[in-house]
């Protein structure tokens, strides 16, 4: 398929692995032979620079979702940029972190959980690569990538992280949180975690032909939860730091095994 003069990726040799970092996650330390590259696309520029380099002697192109400073709301990410320049780059697959709310007792702070689903709760943003000249209509109803979340679970495994296999993620708007009417509701419609970014990455990535998998970090409770302070940035932030070694190491051993 040809998508504004450039081929969509079809099944092919492992040449890039991309990983899109969410807060705490963007860490360019973990590459070698580190470089910066500016991109220009159909779709203006990515958040940032990407960086591109080594791990495990394999290549990897790092790009941070809300640029390495986090001056980029949810709403302004310009998703289509990122995704765009990780194709051109040559990713063969996307890892994609990303915080987010638990709406489930079962999901604790600290935990990771590999996506299987998601909701689209977003109201303002470009969705899609095809909203000029040709009309496509993507599947997703397996929006994240079998494989890649396989080889994820054995790895969280190997590595004794506590995680949960699945889990289905309804991304809102932003930049503002959840009002506690709006988090029950979530937790009703079916929806384990909360975030304000899977959607439109996830969407665009298969759009595009590029196996896509979120790796979340689970980070509070929302606001749903009884005797829980109710989520603010700070909390995401320390839950973060706290937590981030765990998914580099996961990160790490993916790249030297997939």
């Amino acid at each position: 398929m040809i998508l504004n003069g450039w081929s969509v990726m079809t099944p092919n040799k492992l040449h890039k692995i991309g990983i899109i970092g969410g807060s705490g996650l963007d860490d360019p330390k973990l590459l070698n032979n580190i470089k910066q590259v500016v991109i220009k696309t159909p779709y203006g520029l990515p958040s940032d620079n990407l960086v591109t380099g080594q791990l495990a002697s394999r290549e990897v192109v790092i790009l941070a979702r809300h640029g390495k400073k986090h001056t980029i709301p949810p709403t302004q990410i310009p998703f289509r940029a990122n995704i765009w320049a990780l194709h051109k780059l040559g990713c063969d697959v996307i890892l994609a972190t990303t915080a987010c709310g638990s709406l489930k007792t079962k999901f604790k702070p600290g935990q990771i959980v590999f996506l299987d689903q998601c909701i689209d709760f977003t109201k303002l943003r470009p969705l899609t690569f095809f909203d000029k000249h040709q009309v496509v209509h993507t599947p997703m109803a397996e929006p994240f990538d079998k494989k890649l979340r396989k080889q994820l679970i054995k790895l969280a495994k190997k590595l004794k992280l506590s995680h949960h296999p699945k889990g289905t993620m309804i991304t809102i708007e932003g930049p503002r949180f959840s009002t506690q009417a709006e988090s029950l509701m979530f937790k009703k419609w079916g929806a384990d975690l909360i975030n304000m970014s899977t959607i439109p990455e996830v969407t665009l990535a298969n759009e595009i032909g590029i196996p896509y998998q979120s790796i979340a970090m689970v980070t509070d409770y929302d606001c749903w939860k009884k005797n829980e302070i109710p989520v603010t940035f700070e909390m995401i932030l320390k839950t973060m730091h706290q937590n981030a070694d765990k998914v580099k190491r996961l990160l790490i051993e993916f790249v030297a095994t997939y």
